[in-house]
């Protein structure tokens, strides 16, 4: 792709060609944030946590097991297959290294919003990348203090 190409957020997303969309993301990420907590979670739960209607949180949830990601029938318990967590776990920290950095550089704790807008582009690469400008930056702060 040259400089001169330039496309949309949605062409960008087809060039990538992502095997999850960026609200699969954000459903397996409250899914993996729940389980985590050692809690069991059902479909209408998850849907109050998302602030969304439980037939659009059903539907969600029956893509996320076709994709793999989680094992669940209607009615039942939603649970993460060993992809689902890899993933859930992945995505619920580059979800923390963003609001880390935006904390950072706001000095505030209220870039929830920013975060839950912006977190689908960032990949992995990008993520390490800002975690070890964080730790940089925790080192210097460090040794300026002392």
């Amino acid at each position: 792709m040259s400089e001169n190409e330039f496309f949309t957020i949605r062409g960008y997303s087809l060039i990538e060609q992502k095997d999850m969309s960026y609200a699969m993301e954000d459903y397996l990420e409250m899914i993996y944030r729940h389980a985590r907590k050692g809690k069991y979670m059902r479909v209408n739960q998850l849907a109050s946590l998302l602030n969304v209607r439980p037939p659009s949180a059903s539907k969600m949830t029956a893509k996320l097991r076709d994709s793999g990601m989680i094992q669940f029938e209607p009615y039942g318990i939603i649970q993460l297959t060993k992809r689902g967590e890899e993933i859930g776990a992945y995505l619920l920290h580059r979800h923390e290294v963003l609001h880390s950095l935006f904390c950072r550089i706001t000095c505030s704790e209220n870039e929830l919003e920013l975060v839950e807008k912006i977190e689908h582009a960032f990949d992995m690469q990008m993520i390490e990348k800002i975690e070890f400008f964080l730790r940089s930056l925790e080192t210097s702060i460090e040794k300026a203090e002392k």
